[in-house]
């Protein structure tokens, strides 16, 4: 399930600081084996129930890098949207993502180059208003100059 806000491109020359936008989604066991078999990640602690009750976890996680895939999503998708080029991201995991969590991402924006078409986001993801995940990327945003 997807709670998106509207979709589409938001150009550079319409980028305000502080707009901030956000996707829902609940993250489930077919996520978590779909990601294991696009990444090749197999790792127990993913996919085995029973192996992931004697890890520090006690229980199954999400792949941190399928969480992070939600904020790829509202970056291309939303802010800056269609046409956006990644070109950083940082990442910190906070707190483990488990199947059946519903998983807020969202970015804001906190810095404008408009010369260089660069936009800086803040990037989250909480679950049950928990931050799980918090990073920063850069990204080249689209500009209607090259339409």
């Amino acid at each position: 399930m997807l709670d998106n806000q509207p979709r589409g491109t938001i150009c550079i020359e319409d980028i305000e600081m502080g707009m901030v936008r956000y996707l829902q989604k609940i993250v489930t066991d077919q996520d978590i084996e779909m990601f294991a078999k696009v990444s090749t990640d197999h790792n127990p602690v993913h996919l085995d129930e029973e192996y992931a009750q004697d890890t520090m976890f006690q229980g199954r996680i999400a792949h941190g890098m399928l969480t992070a895939g939600l904020i790829s999503a509202v970056i291309g998708e939303q802010l800056p949207g269609h046409g956006t080029i990644y070109m950083s991201q940082s990442l910190k995991f906070l707190a483990p993502v488990r199947p059946g969590d519903l998983v807020m991402a969202e970015v804001e924006v906190t810095d404008i180059k408009i010369d260089k078409r660069r936009v800086t986001l803040d990037c989250r993801c909480m679950v049950d208003g928990k931050k799980v995940l918090i990073g920063e990327a850069t990204v080249m945003a689209p500009s209607r100059k090259f339409d």
